[in-house]
């Protein structure tokens, strides 16, 4: 049962969301380690939700909460399944504010079932937070969910804060907390994620969440608010320019010359006006001459931005096409190593036709082989011939019909991802990242 007091809120001033950076973080872990109560909190503290929100979760008829209480995980749990069951079924998003930071959050079900879910989220988050319950590591194994959720976040090239939640049913002891971050830091050490803050929470009653505690004397770190307002996310600004077609426009415009205009998001790199730039793949070149962003027409843009460029003359462009700049080496194969998560009931078969979605492009595959398939346990290396259950994490060889970017996920998160879908359902079958 997740439920909080009502008449405990810290006196920060809500900021609504502006030109602040933006941090996007997902939560992670286990069934029941208070995920949905967590962002409640978060909301609830910063003012973040309005009086008839909180009047309609008070009054819900799934609320488990005493007088004068409410259920903040109704925050989120908006289906009525999940509130009938006290789980997170689909993803939902929040959005809220600091005078520091905006954060839009995805609050991922735990349950293994719906793993599918917890990617989507992390697919489009920076950060994830993992939370354990304090109450349910017992001499520092930590649940298999747990491990799961970490292995995927460390597979996708998310950062990483873990917070140990429900130490309030453990007396707030420090020699209960400092058990299980060694737990998980010696997990890290296995899945290659690299340095985890490892932060002591209760998430119900709100220590340590948006303020400090006195129950939490011992701690001489940040809150939680505190170390996502200071997180600093591996970003793509510095890699080589990738600026996938979403669509290209067309109109009349002037008669001498029709305007045509290439959109898109820039997934890493930057763009300048007078860059001379190309396909992935292609060798015809052109110069940028526009760059038309939501706020106007502009001479720069960074990684992020979603634009509409205008080029010096026509060259063969199509949804799909990947602009790079044209002095940069870009290799497009037909053949890469990749790691999925594999996602459906049926087990992937090798030589059998899958859809394979690169950004706006997608092409037929075929896995010609898997590898090996990680063991949750010790996040060893198993045999593949033993087959890839759902929601298994494996390393396979791709081949596709069509050449793709062969972009390392490491350094290109917005090219070197993909989704496997099924060629005769179109349903989602695996997410995956190019490591050659």
């Amino acid at each position: 049962m997740t439920v909080v007091a009502m008449d405990r809120r810290p006196s920060r001033i809500a900021v609504q969301p502006s030109d602040k950076p933006v941090l996007r973080f997902t939560t992670a872990g286990n069934v029941d380690d208070g995920k949905s109560t967590l962002i409640g909190r978060l909301l609830f503290d910063g003012e973040a939700l309005l009086r008839d929100q909180v009047s309609a979760i008070a009054r819900a008829k799934h609320a488990r909460a005493a007088p004068g209480e409410i259920d903040l995980a109704l925050v989120t749990d908006g289906l009525e399944a999940e509130r009938e069951q006290g789980i997170t079924i689909d993803v939902a998003y929040r959005y809220f504010a600091t005078p520091r930071r905006s954060f839009i959050i995805a609050d991922a079900p735990g349950h293994e079932q719906y793993t599918r879910n917890m990617v989507t989220a992390a697919s489009q988050a920076e950060l994830a937070v993992i939370l354990i319950d304090a109450t349910r590591v017992h001499r520092g194994a930590l649940p298999r969910q747990t491990r799961r959720h970490a292995a995927i976040a460390a597979l996708m090239g998310l950062d990483v804060i873990v917070a140990v939640n429900k130490l309030d049913l453990v007396n707030y002891e420090e020699a209960t907390f400092d058990t299980i971050a060694e737990a998980f830091e010696d997990w890290a050490a296995r899945i290659g994620l690299s340095r985890p803050l490892i932060i002591p929470i209760a998430a119900k009653p709100g220590d340590n969440v948006s303020s400090p505690s006195d129950n939490l004397g011992w701690w001489r770190g940040p809150t939680l608010l505190e170390a996502l307002e200071a997180a600093t996310p591996t970003r793509a600004a510095q890699a080589a320019l990738r600026l996938p077609v979403q669509r290209v426009l067309r109109a009349r415009g002037d008669a001498a010359r029709p305007f045509r205009g290439y959109a898109g998001r820039i997934e890493s790199g930057s763009l300048r006006v007078g860059d001379r730039l190309r396909t992935a793949g292609g060798h015809a070149e052109a110069t940028v001459t526009q760059i038309l962003a939501p706020q106007g027409e502009t001479d720069a843009v960074p990684t992020g931005a979603s634009i509409t460029i205008v080029l010096d003359h026509e060259i063969d462009i199509a949804r799909g096409d990947v602009l790079v700049q044209s002095v940069d080496p870009v290799e497009t194969v037909t053949k890469t190593q990749a790691e999925i998560c594999w996602l459906d009931t049926t087990p992937p078969q090798v030589g059998r036709r899958y859809l394979l979605k690169q950004g706006a492009r997608t092409t037929q595959a075929i896995v010609r082989e898997v590898s090996f398939v990680r063991d949750l346990e010790g996040f060893g290396e198993t045999s593949g011939d033993a087959g890839v259950n759902a929601n298994d994490i494996a390393r396979v060889e791709l081949q596709t019909k069509d050449p793709i970017l062969n972009d390392d996920y490491d350094s290109f998160r917005g090219t070197g991802g993909f989704v496997l879908m099924d060629s005769a359902t179109n349903q989602t079958v695996a997410a995956g990242v190019i490591r050659p």
